[in-house]
């Protein structure tokens, strides 16, 4: 495999790893670390890819934004506390005013796209 494949492939193991452990851990969000997987898996082994987006626990997210039936209400609220509060560290660990002026552009950026999405309605049958 080559060094760029590697490198996604093995940041989408990763990411896996922080979705499944988002499953038990409700501050940390499992919707992105699952579709962020997802793009990696596509950019480096379509076994890998076809793997998650037909896996019985995690291939919902996928095809629910592939499909832009929305992201659940709780599914955004968490996103924007986890992405909020990583943020929030970084720029404390940081004493740099440009990183941390990058880093609110990055948090803007990644809120409006979380609030933009569609949410999805649940609906029983």
């Amino acid at each position: 495999m080559e060094p760029k494949k590697t490198v996604f492939f093995s940041l989408g193991v990763v990411l896996v790893g922080l979705g499944a452990v988002g499953v038990a851990l409700p501050i940390l969000p499992t919707t992105p670390f699952i579709l962020a997987a997802f793009f990696c898996f596509g950019k480096s082994s379509k076994r890998a890819e076809k793997w998650i987006e037909n896996n019985k626990y995690f291939g919902s997210y996928i095809n629910n934004y592939k499909e832009k039936k929305g992201v659940p209400v709780d599914v955004k609220r968490n996103s924007l506390i986890f992405l909020w509060l990583t943020l929030s560290i970084s720029a404390i660990l940081v004493n740099s005013l440009i990183v941390r002026l990058i880093l609110l552009i990055v948090g803007i950026c990644v809120s409006t796209h979380i609030l933009l999405l569609k949410t999805k309605k649940d609906t029983i049958e």
